[in-house]
């Protein structure tokens, strides 16, 4: 036998000895299971291929299984991105939708209070017969349409219906 032989079959008998020295290899020995086996070699070599050879299509499943596993969390994420995402921009439809309400209920308001306010001056002004700075002739239709921004239908010029307007 060459002296790498005698190498290589040294090493091997260091490897068995230290398998067969092992704590966990003893106790399984000494078990009921461990004495068939030693004693049904055929039995223990059968069960070691198959374990061996199974060890393959069982690790492909669990890959599988995980695989699977994580898409499937992925899928609920991305889903829940997706509802998130259409949420938002519902969400922002609806805002800029009462943005442009209230800006629509403020202008009317707003108006409201000027024409009112406007009335309320012209009626108590007329009511108490007090007489104002500069006579004019500006109506309350006058008022209405500069606030339009059309011209002035009573007054000769619009510099003229603002000093009206103002001394209301």
């Amino acid at each position: 036998m060459s002296k790498e032989m005698q190498e290589l079959q040294k090493q091997w008998h260091s490897m068995v000895q230290s398998i067969h020295s092992n704590s966990n290899v003893v106790a399984f020995m000494n078990s009921r299971v461990g004495q068939y086996l030693d004693d049904h070699p055929f039995v223990a070599l059968s069960l070691l291929m198959f374990t061996a050879v199974s060890a393959i299509p069982v690790a492909f499943f669990l890959i599988f299984v995980v695989t699977t596993a994580v898409m499937a969390c992925i899928g609920v994420i991305v889903m829940e991105g997706v509802v998130i995402a259409i949420g938002g921009i519902a969400l922002l439809c609806v805002l800029c939708g009462l943005g442009a309400l209230s800006l629509g209920v403020s202008g009317v308001l707003s108006v409201c209070y000027v024409v009112l306010s406007t009335l309320v001056n012209y009626w108590y002004a007329s009511s108490t017969g007090k007489s104002k700075k500069k006579s004019c002739s500006c109506s309350l239709l006058d008022f209405l349409s500069l606030l339009l921004h059309r011209s002035c239908t009573s007054c000769t010029a619009l510099r003229d219906t603002q000093n009206c307007l103002w001394s209301l």
